[in-house]
């Protein structure tokens, strides 16, 4: 009961208190977990519904059991776009982690000690703080473009200054596949690797500047603070920003789709909207669904394989 109609002797009870506690921040939970619930619990076990159906975009959904999910098995580009998919997910995010904690490092403690720090910036690191952040302004689609430019065979940025130099330059995204990989890679790090400067580097301004003292006090340099004592206390952070980048590497659709031209280069992403251009709606919610399950299983296994004591300051 409202508590205006609840008896005194009641509503001094501690147990009422507790439960009023609880109401109160119910009510307000209520309504955001209900628009939740309709607008993203619901399409994930839709789209799980679909994937056991041959749907092809009309009314009927016949349910065909497993049918999806063993024609995955037996297809060849699914393979191919997955063994894709699955090297980025491991390349990319450790490529964009290492430069992302190496430049916040000496963004944060990697310049000279100045009277009264014991530990201080690069000279101007605010200024490179915003230009290594950049990229994140920018939409995925116009990045994909200028860098398809850059790596354009004929007319292509990098090939022009190998051919200057006597160089001719390779074929990066319509011949071999292992180029167009790197090619990839290299935008993927470019795109993401600012944002986890910004992260880390808010993540050791965390750390007091004691441990530095006592540390420098030790005799210990740059790198053995590094991976003695600024590591272990933002490992919390990498961890976080280990599993969002493993995400993105996943969903890397705009980028392959815009910058590789033709069948050069599959990723599942890409792989999933050609089968729902071609109008198999079912297999390719049955594809959305594995992805969701790698992408949960990466995360799990990031978070029991880095998990480690936490350590308080």
């Amino acid at each position: 009961m409202p508590p205006r109609f609840t008896p005194e002797a009641v509503r001094n009870h501690r147990r009422y208190r507790t439960l009023d506690k609880y109401r109160f921040v119910a009510g307000f939970l209520v309504l955001p977990l209900a628009f939740y619930a309709v607008f993203v619990i619901s399409p994930f076990i839709q789209a799980v519904y679909y994937s056991f159906t041959d749907w092809s975009g009309g009314a009927v959904a016949n349910f065909i059991g497993f049918g999806n999910f063993v024609k995955m098995w037996h297809d060849e580009r699914f393979w191919d776009s997955a063994t894709t998919s699955l090297t980025l997910l491991v390349l990319a995010p450790l490529l964009t982690l290492v430069l992302g904690m190496f430049f916040a490092y000496m963004l944060t403690a990697g310049g000279r000690h100045r009277r009264g720090q014991a530990v201080s910036g690069v000279a101007g690191s605010p200024l490179y703080k915003v230009v290594y952040f950049f990229p994140q302004v920018l939409s995925v689609a116009i990045i994909a473009v200028v860098w398809g430019r850059v790596f354009s065979t004929n007319s292509g940025l990098l090939n022009g200054a190998l051919e200057s130099a006597g160089v001719d330059g390779p074929a990066w995204l319509g011949g071999d596949k292992s180029l167009a990989l790197i090619a990839v890679l290299t935008v993927l790090s470019w795109s993401f690797v600012g944002f986890y400067v910004v992260l880390f580097s808010a993540a050791m301004g965390a750390i007091p500047q004691d441990i530095y003292e006592a540390a420098l006090l030790d005799g210990a340099g740059r790198a053995r603070t590094f991976f003695s004592v600024t590591l272990p206390l933002i490992w919390d952070t990498v961890r976080t920003g280990w599993i969002y980048m493993g995400i993105q590497a996943l969903d890397s659709f705009a980028i392959v789709l815009v910058m590789v031209p033709g069948n050069a280069l599959k990723v599942t992403p890409v792989f999933l909207y050609e089968r729902f251009r071609d109008g198999q709606f079912g297999y390719a919610t049955s594809i959305g669904v594995v992805l969701l399950v790698l992408s949960v299983v990466f995360s799990l296994i990031i978070m029991r394989v880095g998990n480690r004591d936490r350590i308080e300051y």
